[in-house]
């Protein structure tokens, strides 16, 4: 049974820096639709010191989604030194697809035909998926590239993770400072080396109650915008679904690859919220009864980038097989695990060895 290794990879990072001033004549609304009687400032304070985000990345008004996917993927393939047309397919990873800036989504054609249009690629047996499943979106789409080339459906698959957040972000919602913009991009292809690539993988899907913790909803200020909708989540809801169930997920994933958290060199968390991050890499140590570790093996970007959903586990591998991430290296044949958790709700994990 073939394997699957990455062998190139891309990111886009928006060149619009988003700072704190930026949200300085904001009005803010609690969830039950009453205006925030503190000084604005105040409340952005509170907000970076619980999430750690001073900046985020925000797109030009000219760019839209699939063109900032295509221009990771095009690094990607470039990095991976193969030729686009020898594709068997691209998945790309998204939650809104291409949004305007207007906030109005448009999913047709899908998000994965627009970049294999973008890329010009003429072969027609290169078949383009899109994968909608919240912020682990990407991580998903590693794990269906995975089944895909394990049962020799596939050779050579361009993986894409991407969105554009700050368009779908209600202005009166002290937690549109958290979301942002960006793009990342890996090719993966099959191998016969054995016990490389994705040796394990993990997913869970809890859509009972945990359905409504990040759904699309009204803006908080009921004076205004009626009828569109924006990103809505239950903040204290997701943090303790979160630490409550994403450590064991990562576990089970490490169990399976017959490791232990000592063989793990990075985690590339899904950046979500620094609090929450730190929590979860603690409780996943504890299961292992270790209180004391080096707190370097989780990468963190969400206090320069924000939370781009889907694009940010693959951008922080970008960053780290590049050496742009300082202080931040894989080790030759050492052992990752990618991890993310999001609307649905959904948690996945991949323990991935270098070749």
């Amino acid at each position: 049974m073939p394997n699957t290794i990455i062998i190139g990879s891309g990111s886009y990072i928006p060149n619009r820096v988003i700072g704190r001033d930026y949200f300085i004549d904001s009005e803010f609304y609690t969830d039950e639709g009453e205006k925030i009687d503190k000084p604005t400032e105040e409340v952005i304070s509170k907000f970076v010191e619980i999430t750690e985000i001073e900046e985020r990345r925000y797109i030009e008004d000219d760019l839209t989604n699939s063109q900032i996917g295509y221009e990771a993927s095009k690094i990607a393939i470039e990095d991976a030194k193969v030729n686009a047309e020898e594709l068997d397919y691209i998945i790309y990873a998204s939650n809104f697809g291409e949004v305007n800036t207007d906030g109005l989504t448009n999913f047709m054609p899908n998000m994965a035909a627009r970049v294999k249009n973008h890329l010009g690629i003429k072969n027609r047996k290169c078949i383009t998926y899109d994968m909608i499943f919240g912020c682990p979106g990407w991580v998903e789409a590693m794990i269906l590239a995975d089944n895909l080339i394990k049962v020799k459906a596939a050779k050579t698959i361009l993986v894409v993770g991407s969105e554009t957040l700050s368009r779908v972000t209600d202005p009166y919602d002290r937690n549109k400072m958290i979301f942002a913009d960006g793009a990342g991009a890996v090719v993966v292809q099959a191998t016969e080396q054995e016990n490389v690539g994705i040796i394990s993988h993990n997913t869970i899907c809890d859509n009972g109650p945990e359905l409504d913790y990040l759904v699309n909803g009204c803006s908080l200020n009921k004076e205004v915008n009626k009828g569109k909708l924006y990103i809505r989540m239950l903040g204290r809801k997701i943090y303790e679904y979160a630490l409550k169930n994403v450590p064991i997920a990562i576990k089970e994933t490490i169990d399976d690859a017959g490791l232990s958290i000592e063989d793990i060199d990075k985690i590339l968390i899904h950046q979500a919220n620094a609090k929450m991050d730190y929590a979860m890499i603690e409780r996943l140590h504890k299961l292992y009864n270790i209180k004391d570790y080096d707190h370097a093996i989780s990468p963190m970007t969400i206090q320069l980038f924000g939370n781009s959903s889907v694009a940010t586990v693959p951008t922080m591998y970008d960053l780290i097989i590049k050496g742009k991430m300082e202080g931040q290296s894989f080790k030759e044949k050492g052992n990752i695990v990618m991890t993310s958790v999001g609307a649905g709700m959904n948690i996945n994990a991949i323990v991935y060895k270098f070749p």
